[in-house]
């Protein structure tokens, strides 16, 4: 079986501590717990990553290579490119994800680790 590189963009580690932020003032516990557990769902990515669904709002426009995991209320968006997978954002599932990732690509044409 493949296995597959799992990379953290910058944006992607940056919303995760936004989240880790934000939680942290209710329950320092809570908040390690969900540090580790969206790490851990982003970890498994390595084996069989093109199992998850691709992002329903991207796919009905004929954009298929971006690929997600739903965790509780989050969303985590990534990409599959040869053996790399690549974790671009983790985002509130309430927020519209067409727009966040559309301001993504404007403000920051790189997207790399």
């Amino acid at each position: 079986m493949r296995k597959y590189s799992v990379i953290w963009t910058k944006n992607a580690q940056f919303d995760l501590e936004l989240i880790i932020e934000y939680i942290k003032p209710s329950s320092k516990q809570i908040a390690k717990e969900i540090f580790f557990e969206i790490k851990k769902e982003c970890d498994n990515l390595y084996f069989m990553p093109t199992r998850k669904r691709i992002v329903p709002e991207l796919q009905h426009i004929g954009i298929l290579k971006y690929r997600e995991i739903i965790y509780k209320r989050w969303r985590i968006v990534f990409k599959v490119e040869e053996s790399k997978v690549s974790v671009l954002l983790v985002v509130d599932s309430s927020r519209n994800l067409e727009d966040l990732m559309f301001q993504r690509l404007l403000n920051n044409n790189d997207n790399k680790a």
